[in-house]
């Protein structure tokens, strides 16, 4: 678990942002920006951008996804100086949107390397019993045998068989409609080249079209650094107070500042009293 330094929570004036987005693949030229197109992450910063709300050190995403390839959720991170209304902020993006958008925003720290805090991804190809030449049984045996943790290298491309790593760990499953894909790390093209070969015994990718990022599974102790607003405090000239893990933020006004310190630190001392660890926020 990530330890978390007060003092450098004091200084920062940035604080990270999970977005977890929907999107239908097929209305997007591609996930990653690509100049002249129109992609995932390019509209996801324009939109931003035109909502005023600036970031460092550009995007992060807990999976890529091919061109063509939907997702029910994937989530985006970035490190940013806003301070605002996370809901408000959700559904003035979603009123602009086109083709994807966003389920919920969790504020935390900034600085988070996304997939250091992914525990898996799971995917989901739509195939159905009727339009396979086996039985249900010799595709369940298929999927259990490729199953389990091992070299994945024979379903990569060139990009992914040059990778130093490439033991991967993979459950797959079917229910007669769809295959189920959960592992810690994919590469772009290893689930279609995999869906592929237990159909048809084929090395190549089949169709992104019907392939979709079903979710993330954060790491749970994660959760512990979102920040969660009390209601339950009330101090004088505090604007809102939010927790995160066992540490309080007081958000003031710049010019009541003084007078949640007080005269060398006496109201301040106070509120740490009942409250344990505070942190005072400008806004």
């Amino acid at each position: 678990m990530l330890e978390l330094d007060l003092r450098k929570l004091e200084k920062s004036k940035k604080y990270g942002y999970l977005f977890w987005i929907w999107y239908d693949g097929t209305k997007f030229t591609s996930f990653d920006e690509n100049k002249n197109k129109i992609s995932v992450k390019s509209e996801f910063k324009r939109i931003l951008n035109e909502l005023g709300i600036t970031w460092a050190k550009g995007v992060q995403q807990s999976a890529r996804t091919d061109s063509n390839v939907s997702a029910t959720e994937n989530i985006l991170y970035i490190s940013s100086n806003f301070n605002g209304d996370i809901i408000k902020l959700k559904s003035e993006f979603n009123n602009i949107a086109k083709n994807f958008g966003i389920i919920k925003i969790e504020k935390t720290i900034s600085g988070l390397v996304l997939p250091d805090i992914v525990e898996g991804r799971a995917y989901e190809y739509s195939y159905p019993l009727s339009k396979l030449n086996k039985t249900i049984e010799e595709i369940k045996k298929i999927c259990e045998d490729l199953s389990g943790e091992y070299d994945v290298s024979k379903f990569s491309d060139e990009k992914g068989k040059k990778l130093k790593q490439k033991i991967r760990k993979v459950k797959i499953s079917y229910d007669g409609e769809k295959f189920i894909f959960e592992g810690n790390s994919f590469m772009p093209k290893q689930i279609r080249i995999m869906l592929n070969y237990i159909v048809k015994g084929e090395l190549k990718p089949a169709n992104p079209k019907y392939l979709t990022l079903k979710n993330i599974n954060l790491k749970k102790d994660i959760e512990n650094l979102f920040f969660k607003q009390d209601k339950t405090v009330e101090i004088e000239n505090v604007l809102k107070v939010e927790k995160l893990k066992d540490i309080y933020f007081l958000y003031v006004n710049k010019e009541k500042r003084g007078e949640i310190i007080g005269k060398n630190g006496k109201n301040i001392k106070s509120i740490k009293k009942k409250l344990g660890k505070v942190i005072v926020k400008d806004v």
